[in-house]
Formats: structure tokens, sequence, C-alpha cells
């Protein structure tokens, strides 16, 4: 997705990843997130967000295929930097990826990428994509040096980790949130000082989505879990409505 990232509206990217998980519950074709993810659009999301895991534990190559296909929207392929991830990337074209860090054990994104550490297959990748035309995002935590080499690096866009923001919100929290809250913010105006386009995701729901869309530099939310959870109880399209009402709630209160 592409856009100013100091423009009066904020858009979402929803995550399918977990109508997939649905589905392989049971082994079968229902849910299907490819239906979820052209619903989200019918309802006001502005693109779909879908992380092709090594272990395929909820979305499968197909799926990403499907999308790519049928979705009229732009697709955000959430990827490690591995050879089969860039191999089958390459082969989607996807409007963008967005490489994160990976561990099988863990149950989701734990934090954000080690940008230096990997320094030498990001190196190898970006390149690539660009070369292709795929936008590059690099999931990553609000710090300046792991900003600075991401610009150095030569990526389009940073997402913003959110999670132990949210994590704190949702516990309680006050005054830890209220650092993590400030340590977004700085972030935020530090990546768009060094060109980059600036995203958020990770546990946003309608509470922190509204808070943090009042910090003018972000350009896009994604999300998933939190609004495909919503949906059991009030159907996917009013969930999305609702997290686009809380975005622009915020963004209204931007200076």
């Amino acid at each position: 997705m592409s856009g100013n990232t100091r423009s009066n509206q904020i858009r979402l990217g929803l995550n399918v990843d977990h109508v997939a998980t649905v589905r392989n519950a049971r082994g079968g074709k229902w849910p299907d997130p490819v239906r979820a993810a052209q619903l989200a659009i019918e309802a006001g999301a502005d693109g779909i967000t879908a992380h092709l895991r090594e272990d395929r534990r909820h979305i499968r190559d197909a799926d990403i295929h499907r999308i790519r296909a049928e979705v009229p929207a732009p697709l955000n392929f959430e990827m490690a930097v591995t050879p089969d991830m860039l191999e089958i990337a390459l082969k989607v074209k996807p409007h963008a990826v967005c490489l994160v860090p990976e561990k099988r054990e863990e149950r989701t994104t734990e934090g954000g990428l080690d940008v230096r550490g990997g320094e030498a297959n990001l190196r190898n990748a970006i390149p690539r994509f660009k070369d292709a035309g795929i936008r590059v995002s690099l999931f990553v935590e609000p710090d300046r040096a792991v900003l600075e080499a991401c610009a150095a690096l030569g990526a389009d866009i940073v997402e913003l980790h959110t999670g132990t923001w949210c994590e704190a919100v949702t516990g309680g929290q006050g005054g830890h949130a209220a650092a993590e809250f400030e340590r977004l913010k700085l972030g935020a105006g530090i990546a768009a000082g060094l060109g980059l386009e600036v995203h958020a995701g990770h546990g946003l729901d309608f509470e922190t989505s509204e808070t943090l869309a009042a910090v003018p530099q972000f350009a896009e939310f994604n999300t998933g879990h939190f609004l495909i959870g919503e949906a059991i109880f009030v159907g996917l399209a009013e969930s999305i409505r609702t997290v686009k009402s809380a975005m622009a709630a915020g963004r209204s209160r931007a200076v």
C-alpha cells in the first residue's frame, strides 16, 4: 500500500492468518481466508496481510496465490528472510513484503527483526524485491539505531512493533504503557524523518488503534487476531467498520 504519511487518512490492512488457523483446526476448506479477505475489502479495509510461515501453521501457499489473484486490493506478504520464502514472494509478486523474525516455537511474532544481526541476508534480499517492483517493509522495534539501519538498507517502510505497548495497556500498566507510547511516537518521528513510510502492527484493538492513530506519521495499521476474534460476535464487516471509525477518530486529533 502506498500513501502520504502525513495524510488525514490512515489505512487498515487486515491480517487473515487466524481465519486459516480455524480452518486448519479441522483440516478442511472452511472458513476460507480468501473469502474473509474479500469481505474485509468490501467492508472498507484497504489491504490484506498474510504471513506464510515456514511450518504453514495457518496460511498455506495456495492461500497466498489465491489472495493475490482473487482479492482486488494490495497484498502485504509477511515472511521470514529465507531462500524458500524469497523465491515464493518473487513468484507471487505481492504489493509489499514485510520481513519479520520467525521461530518455530513462538505462538506469534514476539518482537522486531534483528536488522543489524541479519544485515547480510537483508542486503541480499531487499534489492531483489525492489528490482521486482515489490515494496519492502521491515518489522522492527522503534529504536533510532535500528531505524537508521533500515533506511541504510534501502527499505521503503518500517512497521513498528506495537505489541509491548498494547500488552501494557490491556494489562493496566499505566506507567509502562505511557513510556512505550512515547517510544512509539518518537520512533515514528525518527522513521519519517529518515524518509521511511511508517506502519504499525501487533496487538492493536479498537482502543489502541484510536490512540495510536493520533500520531500523524503513521500511514497504516496492520491487525488481525483481535478483529477476527471480534468478528465471531459482531461479524467481520462490523469489526472492520468499528476499527476504521476508531482510527478516523484518532486521526482527527493528530497534530
